[in-house]
């Protein structure tokens, strides 16, 4: 498993045991880097939009990919192309509440992020 991020706090973390690639910029681009891995071979092994924060309230995202990449998979590719078309859409809406960098609200939004793939990493490996 390989897993791409922009949250410092996932890029740190001792408790995640996998390859990490830190993704310099927002949460599209994180999209864009997964998206971009897809047409390489590699298949999404976390969903792009998972949880219940709306990409138009947080500045984080982390993404879980397959380590090896085989032929372009269809589902991932059909995947992150409508979560990319997600995240604009929801970036049309002009209240952007996580991004008001307020030091605890983004320190917030960056644990909401850890946990969720924290546990998405553990759930991946009882498997």
């Amino acid at each position: 498993m390989i897993l791409l991020t922009n949250n410092p706090k996932v890029q740190m973390g001792e408790k995640i045991f996998c390859d990490k690639e830190f993704v310099e910029g927002s949460y599209r681009d994180v999209l864009i880097a997964v998206r971009d891995k897809i047409h390489k071979g590699h298949r999404l092994l976390s969903h792009p939009l998972s949880g219940s924060v709306k990409p138009n309230e947080t500045p984080y995202k982390s993404v879980i990919i397959s380590r090896n990449s085989a032929g372009m998979d269809l589902d991932s590719l059909k995947i992150i192309e409508d979560s990319i078309a997600a995240y604009d859409k929801f970036m049309q809406n002009s209240m952007k509440y996580g991004y008001n960098n307020q030091e605890s609200l983004l320190a917030d939004f960056s644990e909401i992020d850890y946990r969720l793939i924290k546990a998405a990493l553990d759930s991946a490996s009882c498997r």
